[in-house]
């Protein structure tokens, strides 16, 4: 994705460990890897919860730091869940930010239309006549009604199930990124399956 490459600790403003040592660089390798490996399906999670590329990227990041800063302490299977609880803080943090902006905007008068824009260059915005714009225009429409259909699943749901096959949690581990039991996990993850085959019927 565009603008999207893989983000180092020192990228993100992190300047190691505040005791330089053979252990200590081996920490920060190891975290490093860690975010390499993550990042783009966090990316994709908070895109899809969020429906803004810059918006996710933000969210992905700070997630990143956050972790980075208060828990590189802790044991390397511990940081999977622990990064996808920051990170959907994150997303709800953001999404009440936006729930009151859009509420505060709503008494505000839209802009005035500027009869000086420019138009939109007609060739520019032609369709590409390759040999594959069916397939592609296929795939696109497929892909978008998987994101209108996961966007539309209750938060915990969508989590639950994003959590399973996007990141390959166990049970465990997803009932741990969420903060609440097994129990809860598997009921919002069927309900999410069954949620999903409805709406996406024989596109998927």
């Amino acid at each position: 994705m565009a603008g999207f490459g893989t983000l180092t600790l020192s990228a993100m403003g992190w300047d190691g460990p505040a005791k330089p040592g053979e252990a200590a660089l081996d920490r920060t390798r190891e975290l490093d890897k860690f975010l390499a490996g993550i990042e783009r399906r966090a990316f994709r999670m908070a895109e899809v919860a969020l429906r803004d590329a810059d918006d996710a990227l933000d969210v992905v990041q700070d997630a990143m730091l956050k972790l980075v800063r208060h828990y590189a302490a802790r044991p390397a299977g511990e940081w999977r869940p622990l990064f996808y609880r920051i990170l959907e803080n994150g997303i709800r943090d953001l999404q009440r930010r936006r729930t009151i902006r859009r509420r505060f905007m709503a008494w505000l008068p839209g802009p005035a239309q500027d009869p000086d824009a420019e138009c939109p260059d007609p060739i520019e915005a032609a369709a590409d006549p390759g040999p594959d714009v069916l397939t592609r225009l296929q795939r696109s429409e497929a892909i978008e009604r998987l994101d209108d259909s996961l966007s539309a699943l209750p938060a915990r749901q969508r989590q639950a199930f994003m959590l399973r096959n996007f990141e390959g949690l166990d049970v465990a581990e997803t009932a741990r990124a969420m903060g609440c039991s097994e129990g809860s996990v598997k009921t919002h993850y069927s309900r999410a399956v069954h949620s999903l085959r409805e709406s996406l019927g024989e596109v998927w």
